[in-house]
């Protein structure tokens, strides 16, 4: 398979409306570019016409005329602007077990919706070409589609929910927020994929809003996020932390790349860190890494691996332990942790068997944590 440069791939998502699957009545209309400012939330006004963005924790300190970190957020005379609200780059509608969600409305489908743009930089991502864009990479045919748009298009499409992913949400927070609160009003859900890179206020402003939240663990070490994310542990720690005070329903998912954050130690001891913090029945997802973006000298993980990852959570006392990216394998399927037999039956994305009545395993009655119908 030949590699597109980012630029190329940018242009050609760019020609139909912002790279949508579902083209075709979407109803989206070109705007001018000017008209993809709009004043962000979370920040603070300095001296000199700089401001600081508190949306999240790097708090960029920011020139006028610069922009932050992400790259999607700028500084126009003293007043710091969104350059995404409205200019979603991708649209798709997905099983909710893509995301993934494994206790979250089990076969439904999640309308997904990304921007432009990230708040760190996974040297492995896999959706790096938008990721690590900037809106000025993207064709300026992209056309605007507004929230109430959004949500109608979620709920023409029989969506159960808005997944807010491909990139990372925080960074177009503004434009995520109005949608989720036009889903709701058309009795849709929503539920976002995260790295947790966000302060407290942001995240906390957004709990009435959304059903779930799945947040990327990239390993339990700060020199991985430093020298592979260039980002921080603690900061997504608590962010974790908080969603468990908030009672919000959430799943983990770890990337194991083979070398980096693979270790028997490192796993036993944030197993055991979720366990002790968060508590036994979060979902772990441990999914299987393939070479992309800036890592292509490794290859993928072993499934032994990912096994052994499994065997060792479940050691240390989680009770819902999932392997990703090997369809077939016993660890995708959800266990009843009283009764121990086969509460969901997946394969890949498919449900094959849905044993949960009324959030309860069919065979013993036991509840099984999570979102049901």
């Amino acid at each position: 398979m030949h590699e597109v440069s980012r630029r190329r791939f940018l242009t050609e998502l760019g020609a139909g409306v912002a790279g949508c699957s579902l083209c075709g009545a979407c109803g989206a209309a070109p705007v001018q570019a000017g008209a993809r400012r709009k004043e962000a939330l979370f920040y603070e006004r300095l001296a000199d016409k700089s401001v600081r963005c508190t949306l999240c924790p790097r708090r960029c300190v920011v020139p006028a005329g610069g922009r932050g970190y992400c790259g999607v957020r700028q500084n126009n005379g003293g007043r710091y602007d969104t350059l995404v609200y409205g200019w979603p780059c991708a649209m798709n509608l997905d099983p909710i077990e893509k995301k993934p969600f494994f206790h979250v409305y089990p076969g439904s489908r999640a309308f997904s919706i990304a921007t432009v743009g990230c708040n760190i930089e996974c040297k492995f991502c896999q959706n790096w070409d938008i990721s690590q864009a900037e809106p000025d990479d993207v064709n300026p045919r992209l056309r605007y589609v507004g929230p109430d748009r959004i949500a109608a298009l979620a709920a023409e499409r029989k969506a159960r929910t808005i997944a807010y992913t491909y990139n990372e949400p925080t960074v177009f927070y503004e434009y995520m927020a109005d949608c989720a609160r036009a889903a709701r009003q058309r009795g849709l859900e929503n539920v976002i994929v995260s790295n947790g890179f966000i302060a407290d206020a942001p995240q906390k402003a957004l709990f009435p809003e959304v059903r779930a939240i799945k947040i990327d663990l990239k390993a339990f070490t700060q020199k991985f996020y430093g020298e592979i994310c260039d980002g921080f542990l603690q900061p997504v720690l608590d962010t974790l932390k908080r969603l468990a005070d908030a009672g919000c329903w959430y799943e983990i998912v770890v990337l194991l790349i083979p070398t980096l954050n693979d270790g028997v130690d490192e796993i036993k001891r944030m197993t055991a860190w979720i366990v002790k913090e968060l508590g036994p029945d979060v979902p772990v997802h441990f999914s299987r890494y393939s070479p992309r973006y800036k890592i292509r000298n490794i290859p993928p993980t072993p499934i032994s691996t990912l096994r052994r990852a499994r065997g060792i959570a479940r050691e240390q006392g989680c009770h819902f332990v999932y392997l990703g990216n090997v369809p077939g394998d016993e660890g995708q399927h959800t266990y009843c942790p009283s009764c121990g037999e086969i509460a969901i039956k997946r394969y890949g994305y498919i449900i094959l068997q849905n044993n949960i009545a009324d959030g309860r395993c069919a065979a013993c009655k036991t509840p099984i944590a999570g979102v049901w119908d």
